[in-house]
């Protein structure tokens, strides 16, 4: 992730309008500008409140500040809404053994219904830590509930005591921030509206259909490697296997994306029968940024890379000896390219050029859940 800013084109993941193209991939069309913490800032800013959290000398001030905290993570990390987050009765609505948490629908609200969303297991066990407390259990009182405007007050001060514009560190932006985040660690477009309680998303592709169980899974996946941080692979691409080639070493294996992406990979047969993968399994496949090729233009010129996707370059961040080029593809998953600083002068390739993404599939890795 970039020390940066994040910048998305409307308020709101919402807005993301999908678009048909000839690969039956998704464009994702975003429109005005918005300004959020990224990575780093939301980490930074996640820090300053279990600090803040834990320094008094009073008991009942840190328990007080501790919901404050717990506050702030559920929205951090799953994208909820202040009033949803101050409405859950944690020992009703956490799973402790699944890492999993109901939001359940206001009365009245035709908005939004009722869902789950998982969590990372770390995240849970801390929760449940806090729960086996019976002095914090009982500082809870009726679930959450805390006055809100109360709450963005406390936000507010740790942004500021972060050096971060107040209005980025209030609830409303703290959710679109892990929105974004999501987006740009390639969490499929479905799964994020899925999270974010919006409007069902269309769960089939051209090929292959997803359930809402597979969407759960493909949740839990992300959220585990997000939190377990045990990969360097810049380009994560979740989807379900359509075939498998099996030769008499290596065995080719064809995955559709969320999006309507088809990716192929070559693997050894002895991985594939140590994964266990069929057809229909849902996969997360990474790419290196190193081993991304770029062109630019048009049609595309001719090429032995089996896996070629379209985009619109995002971002060019220009180093000494490597540059690196954040291409948005057709289901708006961001890839990320590096290639040696005396090669873009060759590819002459400008913020908003149209390029094609390429790699082989020797370049893709297979992880099972």
């Amino acid at each position: 992730m970039h020390s940066r800013s994040n910048k998305i084109r409307n308020s709101d993941i919402q807005s993301f309008a999908p678009a048909q193209n000839a690969t039956h991939g998704r464009i994702v069309s975003m429109v005005g500008e918005g300004r959020f913490l990224d990575t780093l800032q939301l980490n930074q800013l996640e820090r300053s409140f279990r600090e803040w959290a834990d320094n008094s000398h009073r008991r009942d001030v840190r328990l007080a500040r501790r919901r404050i905290l717990l506050i702030f993570l559920l929205i951090r990390y799953t994208g909820a809404k202040l009033n949803e987050v101050l409405a859950l009765d944690l020992i009703r609505d956490l799973d402790i053994r699944t890492s999993m948490v109901t939001f359940r629908a206001a009365s009245g609200d035709k908005k939004s219904g009722s869902r789950v969303v998982h969590i990372a297991e770390a995240l849970s066990r801390e929760i449940a830590v806090a729960l086996a407390d019976e002095d914090f259990r009982e500082t809870l009182g009726k679930m959450l509930a805390i006055d809100p405007a109360f709450v963005r007050r406390k936000f507010y001060e740790r942004a500021l005591a972060c050096g971060f514009e107040k209005k980025l560190g209030g609830p409303e932006m703290i959710r679109k921030a892990r929105a974004v985040e999501m987006m740009q660690c390639n969490m499929p477009l479905p799964v994020v509206q899925t999270i974010l309680g919006h409007s069902t998303p269309n769960l089939t592709s051209t090929y292959v259909s997803f359930s809402p169980d597979d969407i759960q899974q493909v949740t839990r996946m992300f959220m585990e490697r997000e939190s377990a941080r045990t990969t360097s692979a810049r380009n994560s691409f979740f989807g379900k296997i359509r075939t498998i080639h099996k030769g008499d070493i290596q065995a080719l294996v064809e995955l559709i994306t969320l999006g309507g992406l088809r990716i192929t990979t070559v693997i050894t047969n002895d991985s594939l029968q140590r994964l266990g993968l069929k057809a229909g399994k849902l996969i997360a496949a990474e790419v290196k940024a190193p081993w991304v090729m770029l062109q630019k233009g048009g049609r595309g010129k001719g090429c032995t890379a089996d896996n070629m996707f379209k985009g619109i370059v995002e971002k060019i961040t220009r180093g000494e000896l490597n540059t690196e080029y954040i291409v948005r593809i057709a289901d708006g998953t961001e890839v990320c390219a590096i290639v040696t600083s005396v090669s873009s002068l060759r590819l002459a390739l400008a913020e908003g050029d149209e390029a094609w993404v390429l790699f082989n599939s020797y370049s893709v890795v297979l992880l099972a859940e």
